[in-house]
């Protein structure tokens, strides 16, 4: 039996969840002969009360990095993030992350460690749904051609309840009070978020080193209930869906447009009917056809699930998420 020492970035929802899932999941590291000892969790407030296993050490100093062989940052956040995990990633060791925004907009320094195969961020997009690893793997044979997604629950919950007869304001104030959006909400309802994930996937299917800073962002701030009332009567809703398309060759980036902005789909199209608090992706390639993806998109043990899915990946002998070279 082998020992592999793991360290937790993070004790909010997500964070919490991971550390119950690997003390639930024991019987499955223990039949892959690997003992897993959690050498600490990273928290600012170390007096906060938390649902953690009995045992865990919980710390506001990252100096038990150093002895892990495998670190799970469940922070979010940039800066801070990166800080930490920047000369740990130096030394060759394995991360394994959530963190879009990180992805999507430090992708100059990271990419280096996802082409050795360090990084694994299944989680990064659609939670525990899982789109990363056969986009990364057997897709690939498939010649890529467009993908269309719906890819954060705010909006999906927000442009719901506006079907509803809710104003825009109103929609946004219960989802802030059932803890679904943020304050301020911007990075979910400007679109921001969503299009941090589109990022991550554009290095799968189109270019491996794809910007951040090329996709086109519309949030939904400007939707009226006017506007949900015409789609309706066209036999269609809208939705916040991120799409990524070849259009002409003449473009940047070999001709491929990434766009996060509301849309009016047909009422019976994939990504209206997986339901209101799912997400959803609709694949295409010319070999494999079109392909649909729909899960829980967020959530604490459905992110858990996800990040847990790739450490046995890593305790398996399997590389991290690959971007295109």
């Amino acid at each position: 039996m082998r020992t592999v020492t793991v360290g937790v970035l993070g004790s909010g929802t997500v964070g919490q969840n991971v550390l119950q899932l690997i003390e639930r999941r024991r019987p499955v590291f223990g039949d892959l002969g690997v003992q897993i000892e959690l050498a600490g969790v990273l928290v600012r407030d170390v007096n906060k009360a938390r649902e953690l296993p009995a045992g865990v050490r919980v710390t506001d100093n990252c100096d038990f990095l150093q002895e892990c062989g495998v670190v799970i940052e469940a922070m979010g956040g940039i800066e801070r993030p990166l800080e930490l995990l920047r000369p740990y990633l130096k030394s060759g060791r394995p991360v394994i992350t959530a963190n879009k925004a990180l992805l999507a907009e430090k992708w100059d320094e990271l990419r280096s460690y996802a082409l050795d195969g360090d990084l694994y961020y299944e989680a990064s997009v659609m939670a525990g749904t899982p789109v990363i690893g056969p986009m990364s793997t057997v897709l690939r044979a498939s010649t890529f051609t467009r993908l269309q997604a719906v890819l954060n629950g705010t909006c999906n919950y927000i442009l719901t309840q506006m079907e509803g007869g809710k104003d825009y304001a109103a929609a946004l104030a219960e989802a802030q009070a059932l803890g679904y959006a943020e304050d301020p909400p911007t990075l979910d309802v400007g679109g921001f978020d969503t299009a941090h994930k589109l990022a991550v996937l554009a290095r799968f299917c189109a270019d491996g080193n794809f910007p951040y800073e090329q996709i086109e962002v519309q949030g939904i701030e400007h939707v009226t209930l006017d506007d949900i009332e015409q789609a309706r009567q066209r036999g269609e809703r809208l939705k916040l869906v991120a799409e990524l398309r070849r259009e002409g060759h003449d473009t940047q980036r070999g001709g491929w447009r990434a766009v996060v902005a509301p849309q009016s789909l047909p009422a019976d199209h994939p990504l209206c009917t997986a339901g209101g608090g799912r997400n959803a992706m609709v694949y295409e390639g010319e070999e494999c056809g079109p392909l649909i993806f729909a899960g829980g998109g967020a959530g604490g043990m459905v992110t858990a699930s996800a990040m847990v899915g790739d450490l046995l990946d890593y305790l398996l002998g399997f590389p991290g998420h690959v971007p295109l070279h």
